[in-house]
């Protein structure tokens, strides 16, 4: 039994036979990323099914210096969440679908707790059970897990209203590289007792600890619901619209998602058979939402006094209010599946951007004329997160030309150009998609050596070895 052979071994007898997979058709999945841009290797591919078997697995790759790469559901579209490509390395792939547990839900408190391979839809699914909400909201939430979510601070279409995944988190336990386990599973709002230390795990791309159970926050469950698409004049009449929105509806806007002509001709061609929610086409629309705990009818009536004001404020100049629920999961479909249709097709440069909320019509007509003058039959895939600043500005292949040839025409120009604008507006490269290994090497350009040398010295502290996800997030740093 030669060496690997005998590690494999090892690992195998912590977590059981069906627990240690090792052939090429059974790893593929787990060491190819969600877009298929990003493939690596992987000696093995291991499922531990307790934080004890975390540990004890953390316990053997520290001794004998094998890599990890922590990995949920695997739907990072920053290729952060496979391993490398070197089919040398001493590398495992560590996934926690078999950690599957809602341990407990408080409703008293208003918590849940549990294990950190629970997807996001599985999750959510158990707040509404226990008559609650848990607010996170990705196209995702089908295969993503709670852990990633974590680790990539997930945002999503409620951050407006509630947050991103940092805001929602209480409680955390972590399986630090060397084994130990940080276990803070108290579930309270108030702890001022020293360093936040969960945040350091919030985000971090799983270069700093495994996350294997957490404490979440849960809401009241909304009672009625208030959705419309708008066809708005301009980005800078949406921040119009947006301010007027929370001015008469206050804490009710959940979520004011922005939709570019492009976006919607795609995910209306990718869905096939639907039509527009809008006629004649417009420039941009907002997907506009209201939630309450209190009467439908109260909350309809706020919405079209909104969407009355806008149109006299000219604002706005069409609306297609949800008239049920059934046109609410419609119009959301139409919304989630734009980062999809966007995958299927090919050929997208995936900018996943925030801006103060001032700065969005700024940011667009700049962005639009450089993406025009570098690439100029791209068509212009933008969406997102208006309400809380975050832009998913995708330019998008020419239908006419193959996803390969655009993106290595255009990808590292494009991105620059953007990114460069970003910074300038005093924005973020990356508002919720993480670095990973797309976008790594580009915090040396847009962080400060002080930002990079401190997140170092964190990451030395907790991972002297470097074992945990090595090469993704922290650029390396000259010298």
């Amino acid at each position: 039994m030669n060496t690997r052979e005998k590690l494999l071994s090892e690992l195998t007898r912590i977590v059981g036979a069906n627990a240690c997979l090792t052939a090429e058709a059974d790893t593929e999945s787990y060491t190819t990323d969600y877009r298929k841009l990003y493939r690596g290797n992987a000696m093995a591919v291991v499922l531990p099914a307790t934080t004890d078997e975390v540990s004890r697995v953390m316990v053997f790759c520290h001794n004998h210096s094998i890599q990890v790469v922590p990995q949920g559901g695997n739907t990072s579209l920053m290729g952060g969440a496979v391993p490398e490509a070197d089919p040398a390395a001493d590398c495992i792939v560590l996934n926690l679908r078999r950690m599957s547990k809602v341990v407990a839900i408080d409703t008293v408190n208003d918590t849940m707790t549990l294990e950190a391979g629970v997807t996001l839809s599985s999750a959510r699914a158990a707040a509404e059970q226990a008559d609650r909400l848990f607010p996170l909201r990705i196209g995702s939430e089908g295969s993503c897990q709670i852990g990633g979510n974590m680790a990539t601070n997930a945002g999503g279409t409620a951050v407006l209203r509630y947050g991103n995944m940092r805001d929602l988190v209480l409680g955390i336990e972590a399986v630090l590289p060397d084994g130990r386990i940080y276990s803070s599973l108290k579930g309270l709002r108030k702890d001022n007792t020293g360093y936040d230390l969960k945040n350091l795990f919030v985000g971090s791309e799983g270069t700093l600890g495994i996350i294997t159970s957490a404490v979440l926050k849960l809401m009241p469950k909304p009672q009625s619901v208030a959705v419309a698409f708008v066809a708005v004049e301009s980005p800078a009449a949406a921040v119009e619209l947006l301010g007027l929105a929370k001015r008469m509806a206050g804490p009710l806007v959940t979520a004011f998602e922005l939709v570019s002509a492009d976006a919607m001709d795609l995910v209306c061609a990718y869905l096939g058979g639907i039509t527009p929610p809008l006629a004649g086409r417009p420039a941009w629309m907002i997907l506009l939402e209201l939630t309450s705990t209190g009467s439908q009818d109260v909350l309809d009536n706020t919405m079209m006094e909104v969407l009355e004001a806008g149109m006299d404020k000219a604002l706005a100049h069409d609306a297609a209010v949800a008239s049920n629920l059934s046109n609410v999961q419609a119009f959301w479909r139409i919304r989630e599946e734009i980062s999809d249709a966007q995958t299927r097709t090919g050929g997208s440069i995936k900018c996943d951007v925030s801006v103060p909320l001032s700065s969005i019509p700024q940011f667009l007509e700049k962005a639009m004329a450089s993406v025009k003058s570098l690439a100029p039959d791209s068509r212009m895939v933008i969406y997102g997160h208006m309400g809380d600043g975050n832009v998913h500005f995708n330019p998008l292949r020419p239908a006419d030309q193959d996803a390969k040839s655009y993106l290595n025409d255009h990808y590292k120009s494009v991105s620059k150009a953007v990114d460069d604008l970003v910074h300038s507006l005093n924005g973020s490269i990356s508002a919720e998609h993480g670095i990973g290994v797309a976008k790594r090497d580009d915090l040396t350009q847009y962080k400060t050596s002080v930002e990079l040398e401190l997140m170092w010295q964190v990451k030395r502290a907790l991972d002297p070895k470097n074992l945990l996800n090595p090469k993704k997030l922290l650029p390396a740093l000259n010298g």
